[in-house]
Parts: C-alpha cells; structure tokens; sequence
C-alpha cells in the first residue's frame, strides 16, 4: 500500500535516526526501510510498526496524493464557420482551431471533446454549422 514517504523521512530527521536506528526502533528490516523510503509502499504490517517506532497515529502515514481529489470545472465553446464545415470529399477552409484553443489553453483551459451538432442530432446534411468544444480546467 502507498505510504507517505515525506512524513517518514521528517520524523526520522526530527529523531536524528539513521535508516538503520530506525530499523531497530521499528523491528524492521534495514532494507524493507530502504525500500519504504524509496518507494513509498510498505504492507501493513510494516506501517503498522513505524507509527508505533513514531508514536503516531497509523492514518498519519497515508500517502497525501491518495486523499486529494481534483475537482474540475466544465465550459462549452461554440466555434461558428458562416458557410458551414464541408463534411464530404470537398473540404473547405477551417477556422484556425490551434489558434483558439491555444488562447483558451493560456486561461487553464484544456480541451476534452469537439461536437458537431448537426451530426450527432441525426440531422446531417453534409454540413454543419457550428462545431462544439468541451472544455475543462482543474477547480481552485
């Protein structure tokens, strides 16, 4: 299982506990706490014996990133072309689509899918006139 293997580090620190006095306060072997630190993984049983060798509680060795949930927040973007995208063998000209989902990009916006419409209601002419992009950016 992921341990946090900062907080292992600190408090062996804060001790002035080499890897090795650490194995012996512990009952661990010197090389499961070279792998612990290294890693960042240790059983149960293992983590079980470094909260009691830091008389902690055995929750404070979680592994920080296993708890933080990123949160993200959604926008559309309507990119509109007058004479509609040409869908068929004749392709007509494009707006510059690197160019505005770059200026998006610059406000944290990442792009996660394109829509036609036209298309996806079933209604496909061989054109459409507008194009749907999905956008997300993680929530502070």
């Amino acid at each position: 299982m992921k341990i946090n293997a900062t907080l292992i580090l600190k408090l062996r620190a804060q001790q002035s506990w080499s890897q090795e006095e650490l194995a012996i306060a512990s009952g661990l072997n010197l090389r499961t706490i070279q792998r612990i630190e290294k890693d960042a993984t240790a059983s149960l049983q293992s983590k079980k014996a470094l909260a009691s060798a830091f008389d902690i509680n055995i929750h404070e060795l979680d592994d920080e990133e296993s708890v933080k949930v990123t949160k993200y927040e959604f926008k559309t973007l309507e990119i509109a072309h007058n004479e509609g995208f040409l869908a068929g063998l004749k392709k007509q000209k494009l707006p510059d689509l690197a160019s505005i989902l770059n200026k998006e990009g610059q406000h944290g916006w990442m792009l996660v899918q394109v829509l036609t419409p036209e298309i996806t209601q079933g209604v496909w002419t061989g054109q459409t006139g507008s194009m749907i992009a999905i956008l997300q950016r993680a929530y502070t």
